[in-house]
C-alpha cells in the first residue's frame, strides 16, 4: 500500500478504547503516523475520526471542534462513575407522570451556553500528576475544580419507564471537554431525582458524520479479502471543509510552500481567522489571518507537501 494521507471515520464499537482503535488502524494501514481526534469512553460507540499520515497534523484543530451525541439518561438512580458500568450510590423511586416533556425541556434551558463542570473521578484529568481514574479506584475522593464547557443544543427524543426507572432520550452537541455523564447527573437533580448516563453515542465529531463512518470490523473484513481500503480515507482537504478556502496567486505558491507570508488580497475576514490556502485543487496549508500595514496577510501554521 502506497502512503496514505487522510482521515478515516470509524463507527467504533462498544467494549473498545479508542487507542485500540488507533492500534489496529495503523495495523491495517501499516504506517505508524495515526492518531484520533477525541477519546471515546470504552463503552461509548459511534463516529471516531482517526487521522492518518500527514493528516496527524490536523489533529490539533479537528479535536477542538464541537460533537454531537445521542443519548440515554435514566432517572431513579446515580452511580459511582456516572454511569451505567458503576455501583449504585443513591435510589429514588420515579414518578412516571412527573417527568413531562415540558420540565425536561425547562431543565435543557438551564444548562444551554456556557456553564462549569466538576470532572467525575472516573476520568482521565490529571491532578498532581496522577489520573482521577487511578485515585477512584484506589477509593480516594479529592476535591476538583470545575471547567467551563459550552452546551450548544439539547434535542429531546422521548420518554420511556423502564421498570422503576425512567429513560429519557435526547440529543447533545457540545464543546470539547463535555462530560455528558456528569450533565446526565445534574439534569437528573434538576429534575428531582438522581441520574446517570445509561447509553451513549457519538454521531457527530466536528465536520465527520455516522453516515460517513464504517464499523472497525467491516474495515477489517476489507483488508482479509483484499479490498482497497483507501477508498475510505478521506483527503486531508476534504477533512479541512470547515475553514474558509483561499486561491492564491500562482506566482506565490513556492513562497508558500517554504513556509513564507503571503498577502490575502479581496479577502474578508477577522484577524485570527484559520483558513485553506489553496493553488488550484491543491492544499498548499493552514494559515492564520494577521493585519500588516500593508493590509491582510496568511502566516503559515502547517504547511503539506503535495501528497503521495
Amino acid at each position: 500500500m502506497s502512503k496514505v494521507h487522510g482521515v478515516v471515520v470509524i463507527d467504533k464499537p462498544a467494549g473498545m478504547t479508542s487507542h485500540d482503535c488507533v492500534a489496529r488502524v495503523r495495523r491495517m494501514f501499516g504506517t505508524k503516523k495515526v492518531g484520533h481526534t477525541g477519546t471515546l469512553d470504552p463503552e461509548v460507540t459511534g463516529v471516531l475520526p482517526i487521522c492518518i499520515g500527514n493528516a496527524t497534523r490536523l489533529v490539533e484543530y479537528l479535536q477542538e471542534l464541537p460533537k454531537r451525541y445521542d443519548v440515554i439518561m435514566q432517572l431513579g438512580s446515580s452511580t459511582t462513575t456516572e454511569d451505567a458500568g458503576g455501583e449504585i450510590v443513591e435510589h429514588k423511586q420515579v414518578d412516571p407522570h412527573d417527568v413531562t416533556q415540558q420540565k425536561i425541556e425547562e431543565a435543557f434551558r438551564q444548562f444551554l451556553g456556557e456553564i462549569e463542570q466538576i470532572p467525575p473521578m472516573y476520568s482521565a484529568v490529571k491532578v498532581k500528576g496522577k489520573r482521577l481514574y487511578d485515585l477512584a479506584r484506589e477509593g480516594i475522593v479529592i476535591e476538583r475544580n470545575a471547567r467551563k464547557v459550552t452546551i450548544y443544543e439539547l434535542d429531546f427524543h422521548q420518554v420511556k419507564t423502564d421498570g422503576e426507572f425512567v429513560d429519557v432520550s435526547f440529543s447533545c452537541t457540545c464543546s470539547k471537554g463535555t462530560y455528558v455523564r456528569t450533565l446526565c447527573v445534574d439534569l437528573g437533580r434538576a429534575l428531582g431525582y438522581p441520574a446517570h448516563m445509561k447509553q451513549l453515542r457519538r454521531v457527530k465529531s466536528g465536520p465527520f458524520l455516522e453516515k460517513e463512518a464504517i464499523p472497525l470490523e467491516r474495515l477489517e473484513e476489507a483488508v482479509q479479502t483484499g479490498e482497497d481500503i483507501t477508498k475510505h480515507v478521506i483527503p486531508i482537504s476534504h477533512a479541512l471543509s470547515f475553514l474558509p478556502r483561499y486561491e492564491i496567486a500562482p506566482d506565490r505558491k513556492k513562497a508558500v510552500l517554504n513556509g513564507l507570508s503571503t498577502a490575502l488580497p479581496g479577502l474578508a475576514a477577522k484577524e485570527g481567522t484559520l483558513i485553506c490556502l489553496f493553488s488550484g485543487e491543491q492544499l498548499l496549508g493552514i494559515h492564520r489571518v494577521c493585519l500588516g500595514p500593508k493590509g491582510l496577510f496568511a502566516k503559515a501554521e502547517k504547511v503539506f507537501p503535495p501528497e503521495v
